[in-house]
């Protein structure tokens, strides 16, 4: 290489052989009056024959190695520089034959320009400086604008940059003009690629310098922006790499094996997220280069620097006397150089997958032993002192790609909307995969991330530490990226060989390297293979020698004893997030690695070790997403056994040692250590959402277990226990699982924590308020065998909740505060609704109906020493949303809890009189009435006759705002607890006719007191009651003797037959015969209290409204109103479509069809199915609750894969005492009839879609286009879905799902893999305030136990906080108190009060 560098260099002139003061004297005698000629385009050249160039060239040769005191040699570089732009411009100033001849001067001139670059005593001088930037500029303006270069020219030129860079950066001249130097070789070196392709030898001597060089920052960075650029260029020229591999060499195959090549030739199409890089970039790639060309200098250039592993191999990289004296200081660059080339190529990776990283957090830390930086321009010499007048409005207006490219700190610039395409002062791994990042790259916006991660963090640091850590979000690699293989083909080596580089020993005679400086190259080599990996596609296969050596860079990374480095370790567990759920061969070999991994990071509240180049916050949030990916293993497992995870101490006695279901404990006990450490909010969230799916499945698991126990136990009778092996071994059964983790003890353990944590650290936080409550709310629904006081403690603990939030100052209340305390009561609800044998203990009642009391007046009658009345307490809630919360928490107390499923309906008043045997048309009318201005009463009163007369019935229809209820009354003379089956009227016998002398007759005389009353003594309390001739009044007196005289007629009248002597003949008493004709109604309003003139006053006597209404059922209108209500639900309704989308699928048709047979979907998908519900005809409602039956599945899903439950005659339904969830599966056939109907809706008349809601239907393309019709009516779904659940079969296609930009769409993606296990990718509602819904977040991985379970609950968290977060989404129990006061305005009956009792006597 030495030998070809230097023919470049330039021929010692004849002045040489004078003394110095002579050829001194000459050079400045000739150059003044050709420099005076430079600037005056009217002035000829004083050349004009070639003796004369030739001998003038020998002078500035010459002049231009004096001594820079003067300005001889400015003087000789002016005239040499403006002689070069004869390829360019051709001038009068030129001499003629220069003219004539440019190629050939052209190349003697730039030997005589090596002359300027050799190694002189004032190199460090600003003026050195300036006038080897002219010469660069000069020479960059060359390459770039010249017409016509010969490729001898073309081949000096090279030479020259060659050769001159060599010298400056052999010399160590400054930084910034090593950095402009190497930047114009690379950039003419473009340019002749593009012009006149550089030799082969010409290629071997550029690669041998600039690997020679590769210990110079200056040399790596602008190679890593070079490849950057050609690497953008490239992916978008692959039209032409077809013809590559014919026309390429097998000279330059050596340097690589087919594999990678092959790579190269792949078709991304023009689909491929496009790598961007920086405009200035992007412009050192000519435009007027060949498509075909692009790849050949796209692989020379990729292996310019041969392997970048040799920066760590100081024997290797110091082969040359400069690169020897830096690999010797301690104060060395090559660490920071490696991580910068690491760098490099681990954007290159990034390229090829398709990932664009988008850093916009700068930061100001360096790598070790770096100074601040300031852009070049700041630091060059002015150009109009050293340039020459000529040259200043070239160098004007030609672009520079040195101009505005460094930032103030760092090497380059973040750049908005493209990675960056050179090393940045940052490893490049992500905080987290897509809670921030849409799965569609362009399509859906980023959601709403936590103020805690994203506030930058560590403003400082000691110069000494390592670099920081990335924490730009990284999005989802295109489904087009090429396989893992041939990646690994191209870039695999030099991946490998930093990550394990300090296990080569004697390889090239080095030494074992263990220095913690090299640690940020190797852990971005680090991270740059897990992103590979983690980028496997489904049922892709990759090599077993690429997966055991990643297996052995991982085991090595990620010790975590005193020997492991902490760098290492966090950039692994950054980019390892997705690395358990890719379905790699053998990856569960790592698991108890990151088991401890993950140990070392969460339980560590302090993370000393790690908070110099991470941020905490990300690194705990990477390690909680490992650890969701961990969680469901080891009881999938089961007690399988591992060598692996083995650890030399077996004890028989233990069965689990060595199994899968070992692992269980330390992961159990890292998630709760997390969960009491952890302080960041998006970190927190996600770790409630594994508690939910831990407990869940343990539950369930344990359910499963004990079953099948019961029937082993009844097959295999006295036989004994199964799973043995011999005497002495261990048997393997599900009861040697801990006691201390069964789901019972795991309940109780994080519900005890939940419920402390959220009266204490987590009050003030909203967003972990609602993911914690939502928790709580589905541990309620967790079937677990606890004792009644652990779920009273927790009803306790949430009731304290509510007060304390509803306690707080004024100032304090917000909307969000009174979302987080209607979110309490709708917990409440859920407990009190699954365990209503809570409210049998009269505390509990108590406390929540005190709660209740709270909600409704803003304050409790029972203070601490004080007690108020309810009458006398002011109304004063928190806020409306508040009150209605309680209302319907005391709702649940009354009527709901223990009542569902059992709790009847409402039967309309067709079906009644449909049912009834009645004829009387009068008897079918119903008399109306409203209670307190909530309550509709319909009562329908039988007609009389023997029935009516032996057990007075009623037939009463409540609609209230709970819901409607149908009760049938019967008055009853007898209790309950004495009533016979049937009730006997209470009539007297019939008697014979009595005779005149039956029996003997006796005069007695009756007395009012005894005979004794007379003798007795008077005493003092006989004359606390004064006597009637005291007390009377002349009224009162009146009457008395009117009284009297009435008596003593009747004496008299007595007395007349005993004078007569005649016999008076005296009548039999006799009962009535018993009344048909009872009024029920107005005896079941009278026994209410109703028909009370209190009651019935009117609104303008009292101001108060009548506590009983009559309504009038004639008017127009009434049944229309009465129908409404009756459709209006009294639950919160919510809605889910749910898709199939098969390998390979863009388009909606093809999705839609997968649904119609069987055959087309796998049987998972149909379990996964049948786990979310039961089957539900349209138009009837649901019994209530979830009852798994397989037989009535199957008889309704028939040979269809799921189409049949596509709304039009069935659907699938989960109903309990609070929500009501309709999951629909959209099929070809019916969004066809969609189509042809003119309004948008199914010509079914049974079809529950609403027209009045559905506009016309448009030609879709997206399965959310063709859901916008699908808006049923009231009584199934409350308002237009905009939840998908979509089973994909290959996990890439989620890029591909075909999702318009519908706005507020909610989509939870599950992928099966072959562990059994399934991964869940959610997107959640970008423009929500707490985005993150529990318990499936993105990255979950759960079981097929749990997993209809968690997606329902999912979807009622989704929408519950949408309701939370909307002001048209009132409450079910609101919307029907509204309309029954509608009704009530509307439909009044205007009648006075006598009018009133008297329509009670009437019929109807």
């Amino acid at each position: 290489m030495d030998q070809s560098l230097s023919s470049g260099r330039g021929q010692l002139s004849v002045l040489s052989c004078f003394p110095p003061s002579v050829g001194r004297d000459v050079a400045v005698a000739v150059v003044k009056p050709l420099r005076a000629g430079l600037g005056n385009p009217d002035t000829r050249s004083l050349l004009r024959t070639d003796r004369q160039v030739k001998w003038t060239m020998e002078v500035l040769c010459y002049g231009l190695t004096l001594p820079l005191d003067g300005d001889t040699v400015q003087l000789c570089l002016d005239v040499y520089t403006d002689w070069l732009m004869a390829l360019v411009s051709p001038k009068e100033s030129i001499p003629p034959p220069i003219s004539r001849k440019p190629d050939l001067y052209t190349q003697k001139i730039l030997k005589h320009l090596h002359s300027l670059f050799l190694s002189r005593s004032d190199q460090a001088s600003p003026v050195y400086t300036s006038l080897c930037q002219q010469v660069l500029c000069a020479v960059q303006s060359l390459a770039r604008d010249g017409a016509v270069m010969s490729r001898d020219t073309w081949e000096t030129l090279l030479n020259f940059l060659l050769c001159i860079n060599q010298t400056m950066l052999a010399a160590g001249v400054s930084e910034q003009l090593s950095h402009l130097s190497v930047a114009v070789l690379l950039e003419v070196w473009l340019l002749s690629c593009s012009r006149c392709f550089p030799s082969r030898s010409l290629w071997q001597t550029g690669r041998q310098m600039l690997s020679s060089c590769r210990h110079q920052g200056a040399v790596v960075e602008q190679w890593s922006r070079v490849i950057a650029a050609l690497t953008s260029r490239f992916k978008h020229t692959h039209t032409h790499t077809h013809t590559l591999i014919k026309r390429f060499s097998a000279t330059y195959l050596h340097m690589v094996c087919v594999g990678p090549f092959r790579l190269l030739l792949l078709t991304f199409g023009p689909s491929f997220p496009h790598f961007k890089v920086h405009d200035e970039d992007a412009a050192l790639i000519p435009k007027d280069m060949d498509g075909h060309r692009v790849p050949h200098t796209w692989f020379r250039f990729l292996h310019l620097l041969g392997n970048p592993v040799d920066l760590s191999r100081p024997l290797v990289v110091g082969l040359t006397p400069s690169s020897h004296e830096e690999a010797s200081r301690d104060d060395s660059q090559l660490p920071s150089i490696f991580f910068r080339a690491m760098r490099g190529v681990s954007t290159l990776v990034d390229a090829f997958l398709g990932v664009t990283v988008i850093n916009n957090q700068p930061t100001e830390e360096l790598l070790p032993g770096h100074t601040t930086r300031i852009p070049f321009r700041d630091r060059l010499p002015s150009l109009d002192v050293s340039f020459p007048p000529h040259l200043l409005s070239r160098v004007a207006v030609t672009k520079s790609p040195f101009r505005d490219r460094h930032p103030p700190h760092g090497v380059s610039r973040p750049r908005s909307g493209s990675a960056p395409p050179i090393p940045m002062t940052t490893l490049s791994v992500p905080i987290a995969p897509h809670f921030s990042t849409s799965p569609h790259n362009k399509r859906l916006k980023p959601g709403n991330v936590s103020k805690a991660s994203s506030k930058p963090f560590a403003a400082s640091r000691p110069a000494t530490s390592q670099p920081p850590l990335c924490s730009s979000p990284r999005p989802s690699p295109s489904p087009l990226r090429c396989k893992l293989d041939s990646l690994l083909h191209l870039f695999g080596d030099w991946l490998f060989d930093a990550a394990l580089f300090n296990r080569d020993s004697a390889g090239h005679g080095d030494v074992v390297v263990t220095s913690s400086r090299w640690a940020a190259g190797r852990a971005e080599a680090c991270g740059t293979l897990c992103r590979v990996f983690a980028c496997k596609k489904t049922a892709e296969d990759i090599l077993a020698v690429y997966l055991s050596r990643f297996y052995l860079v991982l085991l090595q990374g990620l010790r975590v004893t005193e020997e492991g480095c902490p760098l290492v370790l966090a950039s692994i567990l950054l980019n390892s997030t997705s690395l358990f759920c890719c379905d790699l061969k053998g990856v569960n070999l790592l698991l108890t690695s990151f088991t401890s991994a993950v140990e070392k990071v969460l339980l560590d509240r302090e993370l000393v070790r790690f908070k110099s180049f991470v941020s905490p916050v990300d690194l705990r949030r990477a390690s909680i997403l490992v650890l969701l990916t961990l969680l469901p293993i080891p009881v999938q497992f089961g007690t399988v056994r591992s060598e692996s995870l083995l650890d030399g101490r077996l004890n028989r006695d233990d069965v689990t040692r060595g199994s899968f279901l070992s692992l269980k404990p330390r992961l159990i006990r890292v998630l709760i250590g997390a969960l009491q450490t952890e302080t960041d909010t998006l970190n927190t969230q996600i770790i409630l959402a594994a508690v939910l799916n831990l407990v869940q499945d343990s539950a369930l698991l344990e359910a499963a277990g004990e079953s099948q126990q019961e029937a082993e136990s009844q097959q295999s009778g006295a036989r004994g226990p199964l799973w043995t092996c011999g005497p002495g071994a261990n048997r393997w059964t599900r009861e040697t699982a801990f006691q201390s983790d069964t789901a019972g003890s795991l309940w109780v353990q994080f519900v005890r924590l939940l419920t402390q944590r959220l009266a204490a650290q987590w009050r003030n936080d909203p967003a972990v308020c609602l993911s914690a409550l939502e928790v709580l709310g589905g541990l309620a629904k967790v079937e677990v065998s606890v004792e009644e006081s652990e779920r009273m403690r927790a009803v306790t603990s949430v009731c304290c909740y509510i007060v304390f939030q509803c306690s707080r100052p004024p100032p304090l209340h917000s909307r969000d505060l009174h979302s987080i305390i209607v979110a309490a009561f709708h917990c409440l609800n859920v407990w009190l609704t699954q365990h209503p044998a809570m409210l049998d203990h009269q505390e509990c009642l108590l406390e929540v109906l005190e709660i209740v009391e709270l909600g409704i007046s803003g304050t409790k009658s029972r203070q601490e020493e004080q007690t108020t009345c309810k009458e006398e307490k002011e109304l004063n809630p928190a806020s409306l949303r508040v009150k209605e919360a309680a209302e319907a928490t005391l709702t649940c107390v009354m009527q709901v809890s223990g009542a569902f499923p059992f709790l009847g309906g409402l039967l309309g008043e067709d079906a009644l009189i449909g049912c009834s045997a009645m004829s009387d048309c009068r008897a079918k009318k119903f008399r109306y009435f409203v209670v307190d201005h909530s309550v509709i009463l319909a009562m329908l009163e039988p007609p009389e006759g023997p029935e009516q007369a032996t057990c007075p019935s009623l037939t009463v229809l409540v609609r209230g705002p709970s819901g409607g209820h149908t009760w049938t009354l019967q008055l009853h003379l007898h209790p309950r607890e004495g009533r016979t089956e049937t009730q006997q009227t209470l009539i007297p016998e019939q008697r014979r006719a009595g005779q005149e002398d039956a029996g003997i007759r006796c005069d007695v005389e009756y007395q009012l007191f005894p005979d004794s009353i007379d003798r007795d003594a008077l005493v003092k309390a006989d004359l606390s009651i004064p006597t009637l001739n005291e007390s009377v009044t002349e009224e009162v007196q009146h009457q008395l003797e009117h009284l009297k005289a009435a008596l003593k007629r009747q004496r008299q009248v007595e007395a007349r037959p005993q004078v007569s002597g005649r016999a008076v003949v005296i009548k039999t008493c006799r009962p009535p015969p018993p009344t048909t004709n009872f009024q029920t109604a107005r005896l079941f309003l009278s026994h209410l209290g109703l028909l009370t003139p209190e009651a019935l006053k009117s609104l303008g006597t009292s101001g108060v409204p009548a506590q009983l209404v009559s309504l009038d059922s004639s008017l127009p209108g009434f049944s229309e109103d009465l129908r409404h209500l009756d459709q209006l639900a009294s639950r919160n309704c919510d809605s889910a479509f749910i898709f199939y989308m098969k390998a390979g699928q863009r388009t909606t048709a093809e999705i839609l069809r997968n649904v119609e047979s069987c055959c087309s979907v796998q049987s998972h998908f149909l379990d996964f199915l049948w786990s979310l519900g039961r089957p539900a005809e349209v138009g009837r409602r649901q019994g209530g609750g979830f009852n798994p039956n397989t037989s009535e599945f199957q008889a309704v899903l028939g040979d269809s894969g799921g189409g049949v439950f596509n709304g039009e005659r069935f659907v699938l339904m989960y109903t309990d005492a609070l929500t009501e969830i309709t999951f629909t599966v959209p099929s070809p056939s019916h969004v066809a009839d969609l189509s042809k109907s003119p309004t948008g809706v199914s010509s079914n008349p049974q079809s529950p879609f609403n027209s009045s809601k559905v506009s016309t239907p448009k030609t879709t393309s997206s399965p959310v286009e063709d859901t916008q019709y699908f808006c049923f009516e009231s009584s199934f779904v409350g308002f237009e879905s905009k939840l998908l659940i979509v089973w994909v079969e290959r996990f890439e296609d989620i890029e591909s799902f075909p999702l318009t930009s519908v706005s507020n769409v909610q989509l939870i993606f599950v992928h099966p893999l072959k562990t059994g296990l399934y991964r869940i990718r959610f997107h959640g509602n970008a423009t929500s305030k707490f985005s993150l819904v529990v318990p499936l977040v993105d990255g979950s991985v759960v079981s097929k136990r749990s997993l209809g379970f968690l997606v329902r609950e999912t979807v009622i968290n989704c929408c519950q906080r949408r309701r939370l977060e909307s002001d048209s989404a009132p409450p079910p129990h609101v919307r029907r108190k509204h309309m029954i006061n509608n009704m009530i305005l509307r439909y009044r009956n205007g009648h006075s009060e006598a009018a009133f009792y008297a329509a009670l006597f009437k019929d109807p």
